[in-house]
């Protein structure tokens, strides 16, 4: 599959990007985060883009830590489950 060129707009600068799958996705992600980064810049004094831009990625770091803990805990259930399904299966 080729890239298909994708223009976005984040925190009012322009970035040309390269989209391997749906382009939307890639519109999406970039108004994800120039909405944080608004958000951010609203409760901030500082009007610095590179430290609002840090604060954004901080965030987002977080919240995927986040999400891998989940999901780490749902694969431990998930094993759990299998492992109990198995000896069960056995013991019939």
């Amino acid at each position: 599959m080729s890239k298909q060129p994708v223009r976005v707009h984040i925190f009012n600068q322009s970035y040309s990007l390269l989209a391997d799958g749906d382009p939307r996705e890639v519109l999406e992600t970039a108004s994800q985060v120039d909405e944080l980064m608004v958000s951010i810049a609203g409760r901030t004094s500082s009007g610095d883009s590179t430290r609002v831009a840090v604060l954004a990625c901080l965030h987002m770091a977080d919240q995927l830590r986040s999400a891998e803990r989940k999901l780490k805990q749902y694969e431990e259930k998930s094993e759990k489950i299998a492992s109990l399904l198995g000896a069960a299966l056995d013991q019939a």
